[in-house]
């Protein structure tokens, strides 16, 4: 473990005082997605896509340890259920993998046979206890955990649905990074197309905040972006510096937003009131962080290409 104070440039405004405190990962699993559990010393979850395998932190000790998901696993997301369970979407088995945090026993739903190849991306729970997921081959579903019944629905205009999200009242949203738009899906499960002002902006992730807004990380357009769906109105920022990707986006109990920029290699965090954005560098030249995650007071990202898990700590 390694921990840095670092004083990180808030632009346009005052100096802010963050700890980073990182946690190296044993190299070649090629980890890709992060989850922290909802207690504040709880596992962190993360998906182990190079090697197929559930990787669990324990914040406390440093101490990794690794769960084999399957014959031929390649997880690209993760999330907990309200049981405190990570379930992982593993694109390398077509399936949605479920590990019981005790036990550590695996069982995975395969998705039907006539869906194909789905490259199945994230997923989340709806409040009913549905589990949501994408496929960026052109697919979304549902799956009940309840009886095990999956369905799998065609997306619009085909291939890129990436990131996926809930609002408080329940609406699942998601991300076509293909098809650069935000998807609704509706009660009978169809998708209602929403259409960013910026064409061909390639939304890659989205994450709604306490009050139900959907934001959204504009790959191409290096925007981040944010639609209210009780107005239809939509706003766009430009993240700092030359030719911006955005690619995470993650919003914090205190409706902060975080997203992580692929150019400067930076983790940004966005300020809806005061509508300024804080850059925070990391030790690694390059980082690659492909998802954000947290819990009060810490925000979690995985650095796919530094082998390590880093959270920022901070007083909320």
């Amino acid at each position: 473990m390694r921990c840095l104070l670092l004083l990180l440039m808030t632009t346009g405004a005052a100096w802010a005082q963050v700890t980073v405190q990182e946690y190296p990962v044993p190299k070649g699993h090629g980890i890709h997605d992060v989850w922290a559990d909802a207690a504040p010393d709880g596992p962190v979850w993360f998906s182990a896509q190079g090697s197929g395998h559930l990787g669990i932190l324990d914040p406390k000790t440093g101490k990794v340890e690794f769960v084999a998901l399957g014959s031929g696993s390649s997880p690209h997301g993760v999330i907990a259920a309200g049981d405190g369970a990570p379930w992982l979407t593993d694109g390398g088995q077509n399936a949605i993998v479920r590990v019981d945090p005790k036990t550590r026993v695996v069982r995975a739903w395969k998705l039907p046979a006539d869906s194909g190849y789905t490259n199945l991306n994230t997923a989340i729970f709806d409040r009913a206890g549905i589990h949501w997921f994408t496929g960026q081959s052109g697919i979304y579903g549902r799956l009940d955990p309840r009886n095990g019944e999956i369905k799998v629905f065609d997306a619009p205009k085909g291939r890129g649905p990436y990131g996926i999200h809930a609002t408080p009242d329940g609406t699942v949203y998601y991300a076509s990074l293909a098809g650069s738009y935000v998807g609704k899906i509706n009660p009978d499960g169809s998708t209602a197309v929403i259409e960013p002002p910026t064409r061909r902006q390639g939304a890659r992730r989205v994450w709604s905040d306490s009050k139900g807004n959907v934001w959204v990380a504009e790959w191409n357009s290096g925007n981040l972006s944010r639609y209210e769906p009780s107005t239809g109105r939509w706003s766009a920022w430009r993240a700092p510096g030359d030719e911006p990707r955005v690619y995470a986006v993650y919003v914090d109990p205190a409706d902060k937003v975080w997203v992580s920029e692929w150019s400067a290699q930076a983790m940004l965090r966005f300020d809806p009131q005061t509508e300024k954005f804080e850059t925070f560098r990391s030790s690694s030249r390059t980082a690659n962080v492909r998802q954000i995650h947290g819990r009060r007071g810490e925000v979690w990202t995985p650095e796919s290409a530094a082998d390590k898990l880093v959270v920022y700590r901070y007083k909320p």
